[in-house]
């Protein structure tokens, strides 16, 4: 299974783009938990180091529904902006999304019709009148070379295979591409509150629980104090 997520600042401010670099970093560290595996497809870096607008991010896995459903919605961070000490704005919101992921072409070669010509221009008599040139075409795609590089039918033939599948990748990187410049439109989609995930502090920590026990010895320090007074 394959999801494509983007992770975004929307329109946020610095503070928002800060949170989405520390995100990526937790999303990845969770997901290497779970055993899936991610690729990083596009990036686009904030307006200060160690800061990101966007990212999106393929990932791969048997558990992925799984894990998305503690991930997709708004993120909030809780924590005053190192970029503006006297900001008062303490809650930051981003976004991740799934995206629609465009169909992969798996390139298998049996896929490939091929038909042999003539070569075509100058070249010699041997060029003109044998059957060396290749067309190769992929039938899933319907993308097409026209080889005619050797004299060679078979070194055409190999050639023309490299040559195909740059084609084809190309394609599928441009559709990639495309759909994430549509995925801009979800820049405005970051919706405050109700956040499905909430980290705090400069440390980047996760659903904040105070595991000191701090408080949970005063309470019961101060229930035993009381006790040991009405016995009194």
């Amino acid at each position: 299974m394959e999801k494509l997520i983007q992770i975004t600042s929307g329109r946020g401010p610095l503070e928002c783009q800060w949170v989405v670099a520390k995100v990526l970093k937790t999303f990845l560290e969770e997901a290497t938990q779970n055993n899936i595996k991610y690729e990083i497809i596009h990036r686009e870096n904030g307006d200060e180091n160690l800061t990101l607008k966007s990212v999106t991010v393929l990932l791969k896995g048997k558990e992925l529904p799984v894990f998305l459903k503690n991930w997709l919605g708004s993120i909030c961070w809780v924590g005053k902006s190192t970029f503006r000490k006297l900001h008062k704005r303490s809650n930051w919101f981003i976004g991740v999304f799934e995206l629609e992921n465009p169909e992969k072409v798996d390139f298998r070669e049996r896929d490939i019709k091929f038909q042999t010509t003539r070569s075509q221009g100058s070249g010699g008599q041997n060029v003109n009148k044998v059957n060396t040139a290749v067309r190769a075409t992929h039938i899933p795609s319907k993308e097409s070379v026209f080889v005619q590089d050797s004299r060679s039918q078979l070194e055409n033939k190999k050639l023309s295979v490299i040559r195909l599948k740059e084609k084809v990748m190309a394609m599928y990187i441009q559709q990639l591409e495309k759909k994430m410049k549509e995925t801009w439109t979800l820049q405005i989609q970051v919706q405050r509150g109700n956040p499905i995930r909430i980290f705090s502090g400069t440390d980047f920590k996760k659903n904040y629980e105070d595991k000191s026990f701090k408080k949970k010895r005063s309470t019961l320090k101060n229930e035993l104090k009381k006790y040991s007074n009405d016995l009194n």
